[in-house]
C-alpha cells in the first residue's frame, strides 16, 4: 500500500516520521505543504491543519505520535524497545522532546531580552536533564537507535543554526549531549530527513519573526558576542 506524507520543509514533526520511514527502509511518497495557504484537499484530511499527516491509501493518519505508533505497528525494523517498562519510559522521553521544541519555539519567538533569558534557562535545565539521563552512547539507549533519536535529531538541527548567531550557553558543559548531538547529526536517516536548502530556510523564517533573536541576527557584532545574562 502506498505511503504519502504530507510535509512541510521546517517541520520538526515532519522529520520524525520521515526519520522513522526512512530507518525501516519503508519507501514513501513525500509533498510539501504551504502551511500560509493550506489546500482544501490538506485541510480534509488534516483536522488540525497540521503536518504531518500519512496518507496510507486513502486512510489518512495525523499527528506525528500516531504515525510513528502506527509505523512501529505496521512495519518492520521496531524503533521501540521490546521490554513493556523501557518503551513506556521511551514514550515519555519523547514528550520530553516535544516540550524542548516547544521552549525552542518560545526562544525564536520571544520579543524582548527577559523572555528569551526565561527561555534560554528552561531550555538549559531541560538539557541538564537529559546530561543526566544519557549513559555511554552514542545514541539514547546505547547502541541502538530509537523513536527518542528521531525526536531529538530535528531538535538538535536547530542548534546548528542558533549557534551561528550567538553563544546562549544552552548546551555548554554538556559532554553526553555533545556526544549524542553528534551522533544524530551524522546518522543518514537524520541528515537526509530535511533538504540542503533547510538552513537558509530556517535563518529566513527566524528572520521573519521580528523577534529579539531576530535582533541579534541582523546585528552580527552584537550576536557574536551574545553572553546569556549581560
Amino acid at each position: 500500500m502506498t505511503l504519502h506524507l504530507m510535509s512541510h520543509a521546517l517541520c520538526p514533526y515532519v522529520q520524525r516520521a520521515v526519520i522513522s520511514l526512512t530507518e525501516k527502509g519503508v519507501a514513501f511518497e513525500r509533498t510539501t505543504i504551504d502551511l500560509a495557504n493550506k489546500p482544501d484537499w490538506f485541510l480534509a484530511i488534516s483536522p488540525l491543519g497540521k503536518t504531518p499527516v500519512l496518507s496510507v491509501g486513502d486512510q489518512p493518519v495525523f499527528e506525528s505520535a500516531a504515525i510513528l505508533e502506527y509505523l512501529e505497528e505496521t512495519q518492520s525494523r521496531p524503533l521501540h524497545p521490546a521490554d513493556p517498562m523501557t518503551r513506556a519510559q521511551h514514550r515519555g522521553w519523547i514528550e520530553f522532546g516535544s516540550a524542548i521544541l516547544n521552549d525552542i519555539a518560545g526562544f525564536y519567538a520571544a520579543r524582548d531580552a527577559a523572555v528569551f533569558a526565561e527561555k534560554i534557562a528552561s531550555l538549559s535545565a531541560k538539557f541538564s536533564r537529559l546530561e543526566d539521563q544519557l549513559e555511554d552512547g552514542p545514541y539514547f539507549a546505547g547502541d541502538e537507535f530509537s523513536l527518542v533519536d528521531a525526536v531529538f535529531g530535528p531538535v538538535f538541527r536547530y542548534f546548528d543554526t542558533f549557534d551561528q548567531i550567538g553563544d546562549f550557553g544552552i548546551l555548554t558543559g554538556k559532554d553526553k549531549v555533545s556526544s549524542w548531538r553528534m551522533a544524530l547529526a551524522e546518522r543518514p536517516s537524520v541528515r537526509d530527513a530535511v533538504s540542503q536548502s533547510y538552513p537558509q530556510l530556517l535563518q529566513t523564517f527566524l528572520l521573519n519573526r521580528k523577534s529579539y533573536l531576530s535582533g541579534l541576527m541582523t546585528g552580527a557584532h552584537q550576536a557574536a558576542n551574545y553572553r546569556p545574562g549581560v
